[in-house]
């Protein structure tokens, strides 16, 4: 019961964090990412602060030594690049352009309202489902 109030506080502040910030506004992020015509640098800030806040909290949280609401940690020991890697991230980097949304902001935009991130989202499970068809060994 504590994990699921934990996931769901967290899953709550990330998405208020997303809509405060108007990473769920798809035109906000396309203005971001358009470097080379109308350039919009305010998203740049919530960058920063999302990597200063992961990188403060990672260093804290790894100094525990068993997570609060967890039997173990689950950090990646992967370090190497492969293609799957690269092509998930172009894909990814594609997908965010041409639309405007990643995961996160999408799910969080579902309650705007509008259809495009439900489209967004059914695309994106769609895309799970795929891969993982694919990678099945």
């Amino acid at each position: 019961m504590t994990k699921n109030l934990t996931s769901l506080f967290a899953g709550i502040l990330f998405g208020l964090g997303l809509a405060i910030s108007q990473m769920v506004n798809p035109q906000k992020v396309i203005a971001f990412l358009d470097i080379t015509g109308n350039w919009d640098p305010s998203l740049i800030l919530v960058m920063f602060a999302a990597v200063a806040v992961s990188f403060v909290g990672f260093r804290l949280v790894t100094k525990q030594s068993t997570p609060l609401v967890e039997t173990r940690f689950r950090i990646p020991d992967r370090t190497d690049i492969d293609s799957k890697l690269v092509c998930g991230a172009a894909l990814f980097g594609i997908g965010w352009g041409m639309a405007g949304y990643c995961p996160g902001p999408a799910i969080s935009a579902l309650l705007s309202g509008s259809y495009e991130p439900l489209i967004f989202v059914t695309a994106m499970f769609a895309g799970f489902g795929i891969n993982q068809r694919m990678t099945r060994t």
